[in-house]
């Protein structure tokens, strides 16, 4: 178990090493005056002037998911914060807060370069970047388990799964006016794989009665990191059967380039009139192949506790010892996993993701505008979608600020966006999910969070 656990924490591994700081594109900013980073959510949503980002910090934004509060595993009893293990902590306030799919997922990119510039009849961009997507789906049946602990019921957990991956991006881009109406746009990414994660629990039902338990799971690791080595350990040759060993931890060598791959965005926007603009776009349309795929999983095996006998004499064919390692040693076996070695190298589609804007310029006041925004992304298991109203106004020349309302997968909230644009100076600050209540080490309570900051240099 220990290692599966650490098997799902590498996903989230992978991103977190890359950097503390992160880029990534803000939904808020998505109608804002002045935005120079528009085009990463529409390539063909271009700039009136050329930039260049200042190194690292031209984009820098950190960005959380999930529809898993904080408060529905965090609680406060007798003025003490602790878990939802607490026997303080009632089965039905856990519960009122789980829902029967739970999902976090982050998207992380960090820029190193990037800008740009009007050239051969319409406007280019260039971007070096690294980038990591972490997404986990965890069943609300087993935080219903873990609490209720060893009663009379059956628990389903099926499904539960992890991923993470790293990459590097090279994006290279252009827009241009198709006529007065149409504006279309392309950006061509080439990526360098860092490493691949995922893992999946396949099934696990668990019936638990008074007088046994009958338990059947299966589970897998999937592994594309090069050199990445399992570590195994020996079981006792007395009770083991089939396998003689197990993955007891992992290590991971020198880190390098693992895999490579193409990805492709496609925009376009149509001006209506002078009050009404519609937009579309597919972003990260491609893949990666991996050089790799290392495999460890579990043997999907059902352990009934009842077909055990235990007899109190030593010498007898189902002595209480002998039959107790052999209990053990097959419950061991649903969740130690056999290292399968390397299945040869694997090609994973990118998580791409679909932007429609509709924005509307009020004719009464033109410097406030209105947009409806839904952006999804389809990843399977881990896929969702948001709506995000938001309100622009262009205060001035060099003053933008934005305000936002969202709904969908990961629940509602709001966010804010301003943008400093002088002719040599642009900087741009504010969030997707404002937070308004967070626990005591500062972690937000909602389960969103997001902070979008940068600073440019208009050319």
């Amino acid at each position: 178990m220990k290692t599966y656990i650490k098997a799902t924490a590498l996903s989230l591994v992978l991103a977190l090493n890359i950097s503390s700081a992160k880029a990534q594109n803000t939904a808020t900013g998505y109608f804002t005056e002045g935005n120079l980073y528009r085009h990463e959510m529409n390539p063909a949503l271009d700039n009136e002037q050329g930039y260049v980002a200042i190194p690292v910090l031209g984009n820098v934004t950190t960005t959380m998911r999930s529809n898993l509060a904080v408060d529905n595993i965090f609680f406060v009893r007798n003025g003490h914060m602790t878990t939802l293990l607490n026997p303080n902590v009632s089965v039905s306030d856990v519960m009122s807060g789980i829902n029967d799919n739970n999902r976090v997922s982050a998207d992380i990119k960090m820029q190193l370069i990037g800008g740009g510039f009007k050239k051969w009849g319409g406007y280019n961009t260039i971007g070096i970047n690294v980038r990591a997507n972490v997404s986990a789906k965890i069943p609300g049946t087993l935080f219903e388990m873990a609490k209720e602990g060893l009663t009379n019921k059956t628990y389903n957990i099926e499904d539960m799964k992890g991923h993470g991956d790293a990459y590097a991006e090279i994006a290279l881009g252009h827009s241009r006016k198709i006529n007065e109406k149409w504006k279309v746009g392309g950006k061509l990414k080439v990526l360098l794989g860092l490493g691949n994660v995922d893992v999946y629990a396949d099934h696990a039902n668990i019936q638990l009665g008074e007088d046994g338990y009958v338990i059947d799971a299966k589970a897998r690791v999937e592994t594309s990191i090069k050199n990445f080595v399992y570590l195994e350990k020996a079981k006792d040759p007395k009770t083991s059967q089939g396998n003689t060993k197990y993955v007891n931890d992992f290590e991971i060598g020198k880190k390098t380039i693992n895999g490579i791959g193409l990805g492709l965005d496609l925009g376009a926007e149509y001006t209506l009139d002078d009050n009404w603009k519609f937009s579309l776009a597919l972003l990260d349309f491609g893949f990666l192949h991996w050089n790799n795929n290392i495999l460890a999983e579990s043997n999907s095996s059902v352990i009934n506790t009842n077909d055990y006998r235990f007899n109190v004499d030593d010498e007898a064919e189902h002595a209480f010892e002998k039959e107790m390692d052999l209990l053990t040693d097959n419950l061991a076996k649903i969740y130690e996993l056999q290292n399968k070695g390397d299945q040869g190298g694997k090609t994973n589609m990118l998580a791409a993701t679909i932007n429609a804007g509709a924005q509307y310029k009020l004719p009464q006041y033109d410097k406030l505008t209105i947009g409806l925004l839904n952006t999804t992304r389809l990843h399977g298991a881990y896929t969702w979608t948001d709506f995000r109203l938001s309100a622009n106004w262009a205060a001035c020349n060099i003053f933008a600020l934005s305000g936002s309302f969202n709904a969908g997968s990961y629940g509602m909230g709001l966010g804010l966006l301003a943008n400093l644009h002088a002719k040599h100076f642009n900087m741009f600050f504010g969030m997707d999910h404002i937070n308004v209540s967070y626990a005591k080490q500062g972690i937000p309570k909602s389960g969103n969070a997001s902070f979008t900051a940068g600073i440019n240099v208009p050319l």
